[in-house]
């Protein structure tokens, strides 16, 4: 069959390149749709497995990928056209490239943890703005929404808020309480991938990783590249360009490799204007955003090691816009507004270095200054004037974190190694709402061994010792996780973990009160620790299936919870519960076929109070991802689905002067993304989409509580409906 070639160069650009040509294959047939690159060229084979490409001559560097195949490089000189012959690649194998928690970055499979991977390809098919639209279809992540403040908690396996550590790069995130702004203050155009483990993680990362953690990765710097990527968005039905309605995201990024020397610079702007839903006037049941994202990276990398340094800033303002009202002085129409202004500047330092053939030593080094302003304003909508209000909250609140971790790895034997190092976490915060200037330190040693007993069995056990200024954490807390590979195709993991986390200030000392919220700190609780088993089944057939059974199982013992205050049942407080517990199972699919990935998941998770003391109560989550590559088209159509089931839990309260727990219910509710990619020309991806296709904006809770209290009512907010985007990346070197 005469080839049929997918790239098409102008004839001064063949004139000025040389030729390379080939057929991929895999062991029996051609393979369709592979992506052929080399310098800013790329092409796609045909129906043949055929391809054609020109590039400038000279020292060339080829790169052939496909979503069902390895990848492959080959490198050559060249100064003339050149036929490669037959290319053969191997299909792709379930695994990855892991480093979360992991003494070096290795594979997936020889991980002693079970790590969930989001990969780039997901993350850049999905057409998200922010990271919850990527983490809100996953297995076990729930979200509560406070439309009041604009935030949102995180729930992971049953577990939420400070239980959930959130890292960039393995660094941890500051977050104010709870409710974790810093998932919507990262750019997703500069995430890699998200690396998910469940179950406590206190040895490897301290404290508030009861739950888990979730590690961003960011992207490296490049040779040289330069991109921008423009997304328009609905709310709901709700969407001006001009009078910026929906959603509005514009992005550049570019970074620079100078012999040793990385650079990379990236700004975006991402606008939402608020969606109206059933408010009335100028107000908004979803809050408008205006958010500007900026990061800028330096490094240097040589033979035995490097060292880089990265800030990242967000200056981001919510506005509660207030309904109109006529001033009785000026008879002008006025409004008072609300606006939430955040400032968060996050600086990163980390650094390796070999000394040996078997020692490595890890730098780690953070600091973080984030601030929350609430600032009320009187505008008169006649002269455009707007002045600080006499009657609403004017409030700064600061936090601060500084965060050092040096890290040893000794390769003693090819089948032992380890690990250990010292942790600072140091940090304080002030404001109006805060009582005094209150700062809480940990002191930490942490050390781990992974001993390969056999090629088919693993084991790792590992203690970390804190010292905490304000809290006694236990003398040692320790873990032992396993890996047995039984077959070749079978693998059992089994961990124990002990969790420690002390109160965050914000549960100690901050208070808030408002129309929607009364919320006052507990100086006196007390540390929470946890005790988890957990099971990971994992079969893996054909190199293109994999399938994976996991059980665990949780124990808290004073757990901090917000319920009522005992001393005053007006107020909410924060508050210990001896005992409480979490248990379940998740089961993964996961499948390539052709030019199809298919994932398809179920958990069952129960949450047990020992302020009810009954049984455990379950809930049923479903998810499914579909991607289908069209290479003919160069296009692939994508569908992200999950359904949440019926949600009962307690809710603590104040009865006769005794603390007790009220069963609650949040309905279940289905979620569903589709979204459709085309690649135009060498340098243009568009993609067109609807998310949340069954349309759900709030689901009925007959005691809903959402995150922190706030959000109270019988009803949850959980989107602005049905939306439709638009989004266009232009690689444009």
């Amino acid at each position: 069959m005469r080839s049929f070639l997918l790239c098409l160069l102008t004839l001064t650009a063949q004139a000025q390149h040389i030729k390379l040509s080939g057929t991929i294959n895999d062991t029996k047939e051609p393979i369709v749709g592979v992506r052929v690159s080399a310098f800013d060229q790329f092409c796609l084979t045909d129906n043949d497995g055929n391809f054609t490409l020109y590039v400038p001559p000279g020292n060339i560097r080829i790169l052939f990928e496909h979503i069902s195949y390895e990848a492959k490089t080959l490198e050559f000189g060249s100064k003339q056209d050149f036929h490669i012959g037959q290319i053969q690649l191997s299909p792709k194998v379930l695994d990855e490239i892991v480093v979360t928690g992991q003494h070096s970055a290795q594979s997936l499979r020889n991980s002693v943890y079970n790590v969930r991977v989001i990969g780039p390809e997901l993350i850049r098919l999905r057409g998200a703005t922010n990271l919850q639209s990527i983490l809100s279809t996953e297995l076990g992540m729930r979200f509560s929404n406070d439309l009041t403040l604009g935030t949102s908690d995180i729930e992971l396996m049953g577990m939420s808020g400070q239980n959930v550590k959130i890292l960039l790069d393995g660094i941890p995130l500051l977050d104010r309480g709870s409710t974790r702004e810093s998932l919507g203050q990262i750019d997703i155009y500069n995430v890699e991938r998200i690396e998910i483990v469940e179950g406590p993680m206190s040895v490897s990362y301290g404290s508030d990783a009861l739950a888990g953690v979730i590690n961003i990765i960011s992207k490296q710097p490049q040779d040289f590249s330069l991109s921008a990527k423009i997304q328009e968005e609905t709310a709901g039905k709700e969407y001006n360009l001009f009078q910026n309605k929906g959603a509005h995201y514009s992005s550049l990024q570019m970074s620079k490799s100078i012999k040793n020397i990385e650079t990379a610079l990236g700004f975006t702007r991402n606008f939402f204007g608020g969606y109206q839903g059933k408010a009335e006037g100028r107000k908004k049941d979803w809050m408008p955003k205006e958010q500007y994202l900026g990061f800028a990276q330096i490094g240097y990398k040589a033979k035995n090691g490097n060292i880089w340094y990265r800030f990242n800033g967000t200056d981001e303002t919510l506005k509660s816009l207030g309904n109109i009202y006529i001033n009785t002085n000026t008879q002008n129409p006025n409004a008072t507004d609300q606006y939430y202004i955040s400032k968060r500047w996050f600086h990163q330092l980390q650094g390796q270095a070999e000394i040996n053939s078997k020692t490595t030593l890890t730098i780690s080094a953070s600091y973080t200054d984030y601030q929350r302003n609430t600032q009320t304003t009187d505008i008169d909508l006649l002269t455009k004037r707007r002045t600080l209000s006499t009657f609403g909250n004017q409030d700064e609140a600061k936090n601060n974190q500084a965060f050092l971790r040096l890290m040893g790895l000794h390769q003693f034997r090819p089948d032992i190694s380890f690990q250990h190092g010292v942790e600072l976490n140091l940090s304080s915060a002030s404001g109006e709402r805060i009582t005094g200037t209150p700062n809480i330190n940990d002191y930490s040693y942490f050390a781990s061994v992974e001993y390969n007993v056999n090629k088919r069995l693993k084991f790792r056990p590992g203690f970390r010792t804190i010292y905490n200024s304000v809290y006694d954490a236990p003398p040692l807390i320790p873990s032992i996780h396993t890996k047995w590979q039984i077959y070749n195709n079978l693998d059992l993991r089994l961990a124990y973990s002990r969790g420690f986390r002390s109160p965050a200030l914000r549960e100690l000392y901050f208070t808030f009160f408002d129309a929607s919220h009364s919320i006052k700190g507990n100086k006196d609780l007390q540390a929470e620790t946890s005790d988890s088993f957990n099971a990971f089944l994992t079969f893996q057939k054909h190199r293109t299936y994999k399938s994976t059974l996991g059980l665990f199982y949780n124990q808290f013992k004073n757990l901090i919870t917000l319920g009522i205050d005992p001393s005053d049942p007006s107020l909410n407080t924060y508050l210990n519960i001896d005992k409480h517990k979490t248990t379940g199972l998740t089961f993964n699919q996961n499948l390539i076929f052709k030019n199809a990935t298919i994932t398809l998941g179920l958990s069952e998770i129960g949450r047990y109070n020992q302020l009810e003391g009954k049984d455990f109560l379950f809930s049923t989550e479903i998810n499914s991802t579909i991607i289908y590559k069209i290479p003919k088209w160069k296009a692939s159509a994508n569908l992200y689905y999950k359904y949440t089931g019926k949600l009962p839990r307690y809710v603590a309260e104040n009865i006769n002067g005794e603390i007790k727990a009220r069963q609650t219910k949040s309905e279940d509710y289905h979620i569903a993304d589709l979204t459709f990619n085309k690649q135009l020309g060498k340098n243009l991806e568009l993609i067109l989409g609807a998310k949340n296709l069954f349309n759900i904006t709030n689901i009925r809770n007959n005691n809903a509580t959402g995150g922190d209290a706030h959000s109270t009512g019988t009803s949850l907010p959980l989107s602005y409906g049905r939306s439709f985007l638009f989004s266009i990346k232009a690689q444009i070197f």
